[in-house]
């Protein structure tokens, strides 16, 4: 009994039988790519429902590989492709002479029952290509893994298997195509409404400070925004004033106005950023908070405004060296689990493009990062604000105003951004040019000369200008700001004016 019961619980292979690996053939469908090679060569109308996604590397079968080609050859020329027009080039090929030669396009033909479905077979043999792929793809994953390359970190192959992903994505997307430019009337008739109902009459989402919203019209959904000037004009502290005022005015207006941000701080440490937010709001410099020079009647208000922070929807990524792809995947991360309204990216030369290209040609992997920054835009049809470095041509002018010309490392940032815009801040070049004796000058001339440049000081004190040089949607022109240099604070000047007065 003891034997029996051995024998059948016991699992274990016995020696004579020797566990065999399972061949599995790659996803195809045989019969949908010969349903849609047949339709289409009864009826070269069908062809419009799949020309515009589907390409001869899609098929499984390499005869039905080079059929493909040469029907999309025939059509495109504006020639009839049906297997008659298409003998002569088949007689002799030697892939389809296996099949049976020039008559299995006959035989393609023949077994045609309806070329209604021909949209639904191009999208299965679409779908079944990107399997494919996504197979490749896992096992190159593999196999590089099991490689131990010093060039190659493992964050690197993250990086390159996010890429693939994300270009196996993009070429997966079958839904594209005309939309009816009524539909589009609508969307741009609901957006009005949107802004006419906001009291602030803003269409996208607020940047907190009144001029540059009636400029812009908030920040568009789509739109990539460049944000660039020279060290010390206040870059960080303008996209973190306009991130934070969306997101304050998302949690005060419960949703209606500003949205959620994610923030992506490639140059500050979260916690740097945090100090920032935190001197604005307690209205302590950020400098004492760093070296514990605080008072204990701050305390409270550090509380109060600790927890009023933490309501905010407000997303810092502080990860160093980031590529696209990283960016991309984090905001359709964030945008699944708490929703996503506007992306910033300080800086965009912080930035890493595809590890293959590396840092090879500075110009190219700008280019390909404003492209796939742009992309991510469209995609999650948000704003996305990226800061950029200016030239050091700026500094040998005698006008310190930046221009387009003056983007650094490429001119693809002009071409790809919606909005390109500048800070300056004349105070800061006035206050290192201070007027000295020059020699064998009158005292009247020298005095005459500092007079002017104190007077223009004190007309440019505590006020930033921010250019709007490019604006697909709108006007150009400049927006002046009020600044204040000890809490790193921008705001509206006018309302300053009044609260000094």
């Amino acid at each position: 009994m003891s034997n029996q019961t051995s024998s059948l619980f016991d699992l274990r292979p016995s020696a004579a039988v020797k566990p065999t690996a399972e061949y599995r053939t790659p996803p195809n469908n045989e019969e949908a790519e010969q349903a849609l090679l047949g339709a289409i060569l009864v009826n070269n109308k069908a062809y419009e429902k799949v020309g515009e996604f589907l390409r001869p590397e899609h098929f499984y079968d390499p005869a039905h590989q080079r059929i493909f080609a040469a029907i999309t050859k025939m059509i495109d020329r504006g020639q009839i492709a049906n297997p008659v027009t298409l003998k002569s080039l088949f007689d002799n090929d030697p892939e389809l002479a296996v099949e049976g030669g020039s008559a299995y396009l006959a035989e393609l033909a023949a077994n045609v029952v309806t070329v209604v479905n021909a949209g639904d077979y191009g999208k299965t043999i679409h779908d079944l290509f990107i399997r494919r792929q996504l197979i490749e793809v896992g096992t190159d994953m593999v196999n590089e893994a099991y490689r131990h390359d010093l060039d190659i970190t493992a964050l690197d192959q993250i990086g390159e298997a996010e890429k693939q992903l994300f270009d196996l994505a993009s070429t997966g997307d079958v839904q594209g195509g005309f939309v009816a430019f009524g539909e589009s009337v609508k969307h741009a008739i609901a957006t009005a409404e949107v802004a006419f109902r906001r009291s602030s009459h803003v269409t996208g989402v607020t940047t907190g400070l009144i001029d540059i919203d009636r400029k812009l019209g908030g920040l568009h959904p789509s739109d990539l925004i460049i944000l660039a000037g020279r060290p010390s004009m206040g870059k960080t502290a303008l996209a973190t004033n306009i991130a934070f005022n969306a997101a304050k005015a998302h949690m005060r207006s419960s949703g209606q106005e500003g949205g959620v941000v994610g923030f992506f701080s490639l140059e500050m440490s979260a916690e740097q950023l945090a100090t920032r937010i935190l001197a604005d709001e307690v209205q302590v410099p950020g400098d004492k908070i760093r070296r514990g020079e605080i008072r204990d009647t701050d305390f409270p208000k550090f509380v109060q405004a600790s927890q009023d922070l933490a309501r905010c929807p407000f997303y810092v990524d502080d990860t160093p060296a980031l590529s696209v792809a990283a960016v991309r995947t984090r905001c359709r991360r964030l945008k699944r689990t708490s929703g996503l309204s506007m992306v910033v990216v300080d800086y965009l030369q912080l930035l890493r493009g595809s590890s293959s290209r590396g840092s090879e040609n500075r110009v190219q992997e700008i280019s390909e990062i404003t492209r796939g920054l742009k992309a991510i835009a469209k995609e999650l049809d948000v704003p996305v604000v990226a800061l950029s470095q200016l030239s050091r041509a700026v500094e040998l002018r005698e006008d310190k105003r930046p221009q387009l010309a003056d983007l650094r490392e490429s001119g693809s940032i002009e071409q790809d951004a919606d909005v390109v815009m500048f800070v300056f801040r004349e105070q800061y070049y006035l206050e290192r040019a201070e007027p000295s004796r020059r020699p064998d000058e009158s005292d009247d001339k020298f005095n005459d000369r500092y007079q002017r440049w104190q007077q223009r000081l004190g007309e440019v004190h505590n006020t930033a200008e921010v250019i709007i040089a490019k604006q697909r949607h709108g006007p150009i022109g400049t927006v002046r700001l009020y600044f204040d240099g000890q809490f790193t604070k921008f705001g509206d000047l006018d309302q300053h004016h009044q609260t000094d007065e």
